[in-house]
């Protein structure tokens, strides 16, 4: 069944608002950067042209080389890893597709959970009717594993702050395995519709209390920690970069 008129149309025209935030740059040198992404900006640009402002188009302007080894949400913000030549970029894609690199962030969570660490392991597919949406599908879903440790419960507002280590690299992994076990992030627009009920870890319902809701400004997800092997030295290298929340 097609996606509703209305739900394409919202796509078709979407245009990111002008993102104020800048760049930074926490590490450079000949073959590597490693930047801080802003909330709000794509990493690419969108093929509408009002949506040419992005950390790509931004990069290449000072860095005509640069290209882009992962992607962050428009609304994630946090470490990247950019490559400056040919070489560099094919080295360091093989230790992404090895999963050698660990990535972790940091996000909050509505309500409180009830387990201080554990697994979610949801096979994660595209959204086909309802683009740019990902869906959770046990027969033709890809696998998806997110850990995730509990780093603090706070009451006002009633939200958990936690750190996810993502096993593996879904198209909206976090945020739509956040959804599913019952603690969507602050500030999802995409996945942000579960969360007032708690759920346990094997999703079964164990209170019907509604949680107090708590709202943000921006996609509270941060990507905090990238460690990985440089691909010319050899050194390993393991980058924090702080949530602004």
């Amino acid at each position: 069944m097609p996606a509703p008129v209305d739900s394409l149309a919202k796509v078709d025209t979407f245009i990111a608002p002008p993102c104020l935030g800048e760049i930074r740059i926490l590490y450079q040198d000949s073959d590597i950067l490693l930047i801080d992404k802003p909330s709000g900006l794509l990493s690419l640009s969108g093929k509408n042209p009002l949506n040419i402002d992005s950390v790509h188009y931004r990069l290449v302007q000072d860095f005509p080389t640069a290209t882009l080894l992962h992607r962050l949400d428009f609304g994630t913000s946090g470490i990247m890893l950019v490559a400056l030549n040919k070489a560099v970029n094919g080295a360091l894609t093989k230790q992404f597709q090895a999963r050698t690199i660990e990535k972790r962030y940091t996000a909050l969570l509505h309500g409180h959970l009830v387990d201080d660490s554990g697994v979610i392991n949801l096979p994660i597919a595209k959204d086909v009717e309802h683009f740019p949406l990902q869906k959770i599908c046990h027969s033709t879903g890809k696998p998806a594993i997110s850990q995730y440790r509990v780093l603090e419960r706070l009451n006002d507002p009633f939200v958990t702050r936690v750190e996810f280590t993502p096993v593996s690299g879904r198209t909206h992994q976090l945020r739509i395995h956040s959804q599913q076990f019952g603690h969507s992030i602050l500030g999802c627009d995409l996945y942000g519709g579960v969360g007032a009920l708690e759920i346990n870890r094997a999703n079964t319902l164990i209170s019907d209390t509604l949680i107090p809701d708590a709202h943000a400004e921006r996609l509270m997800l941060h990507a905090t920690r990238l460690a990985f092997l440089h691909p010319i030295t050899g050194e390993a290298i393991d980058w924090l970069c702080d949530a602004p929340f």
